[in-house]
């Protein structure tokens, strides 16, 4: 490997990609990677400016798509994933909006998951359909449910795996065969579980899409989206439209974000240990009616979450005894927890998905995705695990 420009002369291990991908050092030979706080960039002259502006020579041209510090991030996050190409948003649900709206036409047809966040729900329902795009909900384990709802027109199947807030795990390689066999493409949410966790492209995903916000970022500090795949269906169709709608993340945050990179194996290992210790824990408690997280033997798709899975990730859903009340009892008699309803963080967080991520969405919505009013998630952080699980019984207790 060379000391600078990002060549790379032999394959490397995950970890070394997290650190190393990206740089692309200037002149003055810096170590950390620089940010670029510029709108604009100078071309040596006019017919440089043409031939940047016409595709024929590479460089900057507007930072609304063209960015030294974002293009670090997206190299880096695409190495990680094992993409082609990866471009990066504002946020995730620019993400999944730029995705959609560069892929599909008026009277294509999505199959998604029910067990998706609640704002995706609202972005296909109430912002999509409007513009013929059909959109059909289904189990997300459920095979032969999505098979049936398969169209002509279906192009696109959206998943989250783990989902959000129940933790069910979709199995990649299936649905990926059954999009492909019906001239579709397979798009996965990765946010819960990261490529440190789980890599949906080498199972035949054709596309991922993140929340940057979330376990990249690591420490709650900035807002972002990314979408990962193909030279074609990213590079092309995805990196088209942003360049023209222009949902454009700042070069600060992707700074940041490429920081929160450098240290995601090692964050994600000790979330899903913690998180583990945690749903043993209340698994075991008496006011608990039941947990939701992929390495317990009791979670549905446990061997599923085993095989296409390297860790279990840092989330943990429970139910309560007692229904809302009593969810909002534990809520309310944490001393340190934060209640946001963010995740990812090294402080952990707990919400009420009810009233919170999926308090837009109908009383059926909710019941279709399992979203009682009993039901907490917990996005464990990197706290002392005792504490944490001491503040969170003392509601329960």
């Amino acid at each position: 490997m060379s000391n600078d420009n990002n060549q790379f002369d032999d394959e490397l291990g995950f970890e070394t990609l997290a650190i190393r991908v990206g740089i692309h050092r200037t002149p003055e030979g810096e170590h950390s990677e620089p940010i670029f706080p510029t709108s604009s960039y100078v071309f040596a002259s006019a017919a440089e400016a043409e031939a940047r502006f016409k595709g024929e020579s590479p460089g900057n041209i507007y930072s609304r798509f063209t960015n030294p510090t974002v293009r670090s991030f997206e190299e880096r996050l695409a190495a990680l994933e094992g993409g082609e190409r990866c471009v990066a948003t504002s946020s995730g649900m620019s993400a999944i909006l730029s995705t959609c709206l560069s892929l599909l036409k008026a009277g294509d047809h999505i199959v998604s998951s029910n067990a998706i966040f609640g704002s995706t729900v609202v972005l296909f329902n109430k912002y999509l359909k409007p513009f013929d795009v059909d959109i059909s909900f289904v189990p997300q384990t459920d095979l032969e449910a999505w098979q049936r709802a398969i169209k002509p027109n279906t192009k696109l199947l959206f998943l989250e795996t783990p989902s959000n807030p129940l933790t069910e795990i979709a199995d990649i390689k299936a649905l990926a065969k059954l999009a492909h066999d019906n001239d579709c493409l397979l798009v996965v949410d990765n946010c819960f579980s990261t490529p440190a966790l789980q890599q949906p492209l080498k199972l035949g995903a054709d596309i991922v899409i993140h929340s940057a916000t979330k376990y990249i970022d690591g420490q709650g500090r900035c807002v972002g989206g990314a979408v990962v795949g193909s030279n074609e269906l990213v590079g092309e169709h995805v990196y088209g439209f942003l360049r023209t709608a222009g949902p454009t993340l700042s070069p600060f945050n992707a700074w940041v974000f490429l920081k929160g990179l450098e240290t995601l194996t090692l964050r994600m290992k000790a979330h899903s240990e913690n998180a583990l210790n945690l749903a043993i824990a209340l698994e075991a408690h008496p006011n608990v009616e039941r947990v939701y997280y992929p390495g317990l033997a009791s979670h549905p798709q446990h061997e599923l979450a085993k095989q296409q899975q390297s860790g279990f990730g840092g989330i943990v859903a429970f139910e309560v005894k007692g229904g809302k009340q009593a969810a909002w009892k534990v809520i309310d008699n944490t001393k340190f927890l934060s209640i946001t309803a963010n995740l990812g963080d090294t402080k952990t967080t707990i919400t009420h998905p009810a009233t919170t991520t999926h308090g837009r969405l109908s009383d059926e919505e909710r019941a279709e995705a399992g979203i009682r009013d009993g039901l907490l998630r917990v996005a464990v952080g990197l706290e002392d695990i005792e504490d944490i699980k001491k503040d969170i019984f003392r509601g329960l207790d």
